[in-house]
């Protein structure tokens, strides 16, 4: 097939094509006698793969999976997956938690965390945040703290170290649309708007749920590429 014709299939341009054979995404093409590149239905498996993949999984470790692939180890790129597959199950558990200290803290009238107003070392350590991501979620406006009036140092409530905890679960996302809108979303609630915090995180659930069916769709393709080598 020639690589308009196959562009045209995946709805990309040639030179995005020519672009991951560049990368070794894709392997070489032959060239016809006239020296057009020719491409092949493995080379259609491999970018049905790309395009199933990259989404929830991220450009870098799409190339990476088929880089395993192009060395002959399947297995590896197996493995790499699965690992991806945990990291978002043991986000859906966290998030999960999350909400549940979400709606004790509004609903009940009773902190999870006791003890507070915390300073940002505290706030830290509760969050498993680190001081500096924190300080930067102030600067950019996610989690703004207060202050304490006599040394003008930063001060946590229950309620900003909730929504530290939201603003971490975008952490290990891939960069989409939908990250930014969440981030955004996040800068524009107020700590003390539980509710408008609450309806973050269930929106991000969602997102998570959508994720997964991703994956789902991803690992399909990637097996069927894998066979499709073996063959």
């Amino acid at each position: 097939m020639r690589p308009k014709k196959m562009a045209e299939r995946f709805m990309i341009s040639a030179s995005t094509i020519r672009n991951y054979e560049a990368k070794g995404l894709i392997p070489p093409a032959e060239r016809s006698s006239n020296g057009y590149r020719i491409y092949t239905d493995l080379h259609a498996a491999y970018l049905s793969c790309i395009q199933a993949m990259a989404q929830p999984f991220g450009m870098e470790l799409t190339a990476e999976v088929l880089h395993c692939l192009h060395q002959n180890k399947p297995q590896n790129a197996m493995w790499i997956i699965r690992e991806k597959e945990i990291v978002l199950y043991e986000e859906k558990e966290k998030l999960e938690r999350l909400i549940e200290d979400i709606r004790i803290y509004s609903n009940e009238d009773k902190s999870p965390y006791a003890g507070e107003p915390f300073t940002i070392d505290e706030a830290s350590e509760l969050t498993q945040a680190s001081t500096s991501a924190i300080r930067y979620w102030d600067r950019a406006g996610y989690v703004i703290a207060d202050r304490d009036p006599a040394n003008r140092y930063r001060q946590y409530s229950g309620s900003h170290l909730l929504k530290i905890r939201l603003i971490q679960m975008l952490q290990n996302s891939a960069y989409s649309e939908d990250t930014v809108n969440f981030r955004q979303s996040i800068a524009a609630t107020e700590h003390t708007d539980l509710q408008g915090v609450m309806e973050v995180a269930e929106n991000i659930r969602i997102y998570l749920d959508k994720i997964l069916e991703s994956q789902m769709r991803g690992i399909s393709c990637l097996y069927e590429l894998i066979q499709f080598t073996k063959a």
